[in-house]
């Protein structure tokens, strides 16, 4: 008798919130929905199987587990917004949502434009 068959791995970020557990999907939407609103234009697409965001380079990335979800918007990020993360939960280029808890939108919306922001300086000093 051969094994069960593996769930087939996501391939677009709608398969990845479908795949994630029922707990951590309306958390998923509502930052996939906050970070497409904050970085229009942005290419979605998985990277190291999480979505991910990017103009030339990436800008966020995100992903669910079981009692939080995270939001990867850099280094740079994480430090320029330490005060307003106050006692959230992070690392070097991570901060976690609980599940149990309202996602503060306002401030994925800054994270998000802020490296929105970052990358076109940055992309635009290295091109000239």
């Amino acid at each position: 008798m051969a094994p069960p068959k593996a769930p087939a791995k996501p391939k677009t970020v709608p398969e990845y919130i479908a795949a994630a557990s029922k707990e951590a999907r309306p958390r998923l939407r509502e930052l996939r929905k906050c970070i497409r609103a904050a970085a229009p234009g942005a290419k979605e697409e998985l990277k190291w199987n999480m979505p991910a965001y990017s103009y030339h380079r990436i800008l966020v990335m995100f992903a669910g587990f079981k009692n939080h979800v995270s939001l990867f918007p850099t280094t740079s990020a994480i430090r320029a917004f330490k005060k307003e993360l106050g006692q959230r939960l992070t690392s070097t280029g991570t901060v976690q949502f609980p599940l149990d808890k309202p996602i503060p939108l306002a401030l994925v919306r800054k994270l998000t434009s802020f490296r929105v922001k970052e990358s076109l300086e940055k992309d635009g000093k290295w091109r000239t």
